[in-house]
Order: C-alpha cells, then structure tokens, then sequence
C-alpha cells in the first residue's frame, strides 16, 4: 500500500477521498458554478412569471388531473409526473413533462451554458446540474402542490396495454402535482393497499407494457449496479437492483419516448436515441458463454426473454448478465431533417425512439419536444449539432461515474486489506478474469484465467483511494 496511505483514521480516510473526488472534478475539467449571467438570466425569466415564448395564453389547464411523481429519494429536479385513469376495461395515461421551453429564450445565456454542458453530471461529492437551480429545483421543476408549465401526452391503452390511436402530439398545459413520491414509498403503498388510484393502477398499466415489450422482441438489462450511498461516515457501495414500480414507471417513459419518434419521423424532422440490433458475431458470443456458464439460451427463445427470466438471486446471474452487455452496444444519436435516418430502431426497446421525458438533466429532451409540438426554428436549427454535444457529454458522464466509483471502492476497501472476501468470475479479459464481490457490491479484475460464473476466494493486496484503484489476488 503507497506510504501516503497507510494506517489512516476512518476520518483520514474521507479526507483523502474527498480529495481524490476533487481531483477527478479537475482532471475531468469540470465547471464548478454556473455563470453569474446564467444565474440572472434565469432569476429574472422567474421573476417576470411569463414565458419566454410567450406560450401562456393558449396553456390548457389541466390542473384538474391528479399528478403524482414518483423519483429516487431527496430528488428534486422532477421532470416526469403521471396520472392514470381506467377507461372501460382499459386506461387513460397522461404523462407531465416539465416544459424548459418556456424558460429557456433561444440565443441567451442559460441557451447557450446548456448547449456547453448537455446533461446532469451526478458525483458522491455533488452534482453538475444542467439548468440554473432556479429552474432544475424550483420554478420548472414538477414539485407538489405547486402550478407548474408541462407537456402533457395522452395515451388511450386497452386492458392489454395496446394504444388505441397513433402517437399524438403532447398538450403545452398548466399542471399541479398532489405528491411527491420516492420509489421505496409508492412501492410500498402499492404493496399495502394503501396507494392512491394513480399510483395503483401504475401496477397494472406497467406489467401490460413490459408484456407489450416481449412481444414486439423487446429486451432491457437490468443488472445490479454499484451504487454509491452516502452514510454518516462517508458513503458505502451497495448492490442497487430497481422496484417493479421502477420498471413500471420507466415503461410510460419508453411509451412517450417511441410516441415522440413517431411524430417527429412523420413530420421528417427530429433526433433519435439509436442502437443497432447485436450481429451475429455478438449473439453467437452470448450463446457460447451462458453454455459454459451453465445456462443455455434455447434456440427458439428471443434474447429478451431469456434475459427477463433470469434470476438475480443466481450466483451465475453477473456473469451473464456481463456476457449480455455485448449485445447492447452502439447506442448513438442521430439527427434528420427530410429523409430519415438508416439507422431507426432502438434495437432493446425494438421500436424508434427519441428522449423526451427528462429536459431538467438531458439537453437533447428539450429540442424534441418543441419538434413535437410547434417544431420552431430555433429547436430544427440546432438538431444537427445536438447529437455531438449529447456523445461528447455522455463520454464524460460515463468518465466521472466510473472515476467516483473506483475512488469510493478504495476508500471502502482501505481498511480492509488483507481481508478475504467471495467472489463470483464474470468475464474473462485480456489482464485477469473480471470478478464481482457481493458485500462491498464491488467489480474488480484479478490475475489468472477463472472460468466465468465460478466462485473463488480472494484478498485485497493493495487500495489506492488518489488513483482509484484496488489490486486484489486469489486467496
């Protein structure tokens, strides 16, 4: 273990991960605050109560509708609030997003920052919010009780969660949420009986939709990830693995986000989140190794299918769950103005689709959902550059989760080097076989060539909290 590091105090020990957390705020270049003219700009669009674009007097009020929002606890920034209805024997869903259209001017300054910064960036030590918390945490965001600017979709669904009409564009509208939910909440009065008929009926519009997923060959990989919590000693690594009313939630998302592709594809103009369907190569890689893994995909299964019955609860699940990732790869962005994009399909979703229920964290959201409405000029001229500053973005998104995680796993780890821990092998590499550790959650690489899905015994040899890196070895 480096010298500098040796022997600290759990106290020292923060101090030298908080400092490696700045470090990584530098090396990624990170903007610290948001300009004082952004700032204004944004305190004054608040202050005048009028959008910007002047799209006020022709706002539907639908404050009427009994909004919920469902997020992760301590959330602020709401983008998304939903309100479902039965109708028959099927359901009304209407979805609230925040609409920035209407605090954003084209051309000024929070314009012009947002187009520099593009999304949300999340670290243990804070976030880089994309907006001005004037408008992310307050006047835009879909607080409860609270009258607040939205696009509002509606979705006409059958008991089989089928849409009864093609996607129609979402109504600019006055919004007022009854309650702000945290994921552990909602699901627990749905779980008890207790949940408002919003909520309620999420559990039974969100297992229609995931079964409308299977059959149009849809798949998602909802592996556990390292998450980083923040306890009074610091923070700790856990094991997160999503709520059914997360997956629920996240199927009226992936609804609006596939309306918003087919309106702008039919308009011939718009951007889309993109992934090309997994090669032959790919598929025939998967095959091999959830063999030798033990768990053969059958030959008349979709990928999907085989994906959704795996059990979490199986030590050999992060092993496939890893030879999986190798089939969703490629996503991208991709602009068109006339003749669309090759490319069209979102190969996991199976179907087009754009993003357009997050504008608070994603700049790109906000650009689509003007092209489904009144699609001005500002939000067509601005469609080619978007998908670089969403790549760009999205590069060093992924650059500052993986940097936090591997400083706060050093850190985790520091007092217990030496220790034995099990470990399940999820992929062979180039430098070592891949392991998961189950308790810290922890992802590593050890020397050697370990057969994927086995177990085996290892020691922590040496942790690093300023470089991020632990070293381990078979025990």
């Amino acid at each position: 273990m480096p010298a500098r590091y040796a022997h600290l105090s759990p106290s020292a020990v923060q101090t030298a991960l908080a400092e490696s957390l700045a470090g990584l705020r530098r090396e990624l270049e990170l903007p610290e605050e948001m300009p004082a003219e952004v700032v204004a700009e944004a305190d004054a669009v608040v202050s005048s109560g009028e959008a910007v674009d002047g799209s006020d007097p022709d706002r539907a009020d639908l404050r009427e509708l009994e909004f919920h929002t469902i997020d992760p606890e301590g959330s602020r920034d709401l983008d998304q609030a939903l309100c479902i209805e039965r109708s028959g024997s099927g359901f009304i869903v209407h979805y609230a997003i925040a609409d920035l259209a209407a605090f954003v001017r084209p051309g000024g300054a929070i314009d012009a920052e947002t187009r520099e910064r593009g999304q949300t960036l999340y670290a243990p030590d804070g976030s880089v919010p994309l907006h001005p918390e004037t408008l992310s945490h307050g006047a835009a965001s879909l607080l409860a009780e609270q009258d607040r600017r939205a696009y509002v979709w509606r979705f006409a669904l059958d008991a089989d969660g089928a849409q009864h009409e093609a996607a129609q564009p979402p109504v600019r509208a006055w919004v007022r949420s009854r309650r702000q939910w945290t994921y552990v909440e909602a699901q627990a009065a749905v779980d008890d009986g207790t949940a408002p008929g919003p909520i309620a009926l999420l559990a039974e519009v969100g297992p229609v939709l995931i079964a409308q997923e299977a059959a149009r060959g849809g798949a998602s990989l909802n592996s556990p990830e390292e998450e980083i919590v923040a306890t009074p000693d610091g923070y700790d690594l856990r094991a997160r693995v999503t709520l059914p009313i997360e997956d629920w939630n996240a199927q009226i998302s992936l609804m609006t986000g596939m309306a918003a592709a087919a309106i702008t594809l039919e308009r011939g103009a718009g951007i889309l989140r993109t992934l090309p369907p997994a090669d032959a190569e790919a598929i025939a890689e998967f095959r091999r190794r959830v063999e030798l893994i033990g768990h053969p995909w059958p030959e008349d299964m979709q990928y999907g299918e085989y994906l959704r019955r795996i059990d979490h609860a199986d030590p050999a699940a992060p092993a496939i769950m890893q030879a999986a990732s190798g089939l969703f790869r490629g996503a991208d962005y991709v602009a068109f103005d006339g003749e669309p994009p090759a490319q069209l399909e979102q190969a996991a979703i199976a179907a087009p689709y754009a993003h357009a229920t997050a504008p608070l964290r994603r700049l790109v959201d906000r650009f689509v959902l003007a092209m489904c409405t009144d699609a001005p000029a500002w939000a067509r001229e601005a469609l080619p550059a978007l998908p670089d500053v969403m790549r760009r973005t999205g590069s060093l998104a992924n650059r500052l989760e993986s940097g936090a995680v591997d400083r706060v796993e050093a850190a985790v780890l520091h007092s217990r080097v030496g220790d034995e821990f099990d470990a399940v092998v999820v992929s062979q590499t180039k430098g070592g076989s891949r392991i998961q550790l189950a308790d810290p959650f922890v992802t590593a690489t050890v020397s050697g060539s370990h057969e994927p899905g086995s177990r085996i015994r290892v020691r922590v040899t040496e942790s690093d909290i300023a470089g991020g890196r632990v070293t381990f070895a078979v025990a």
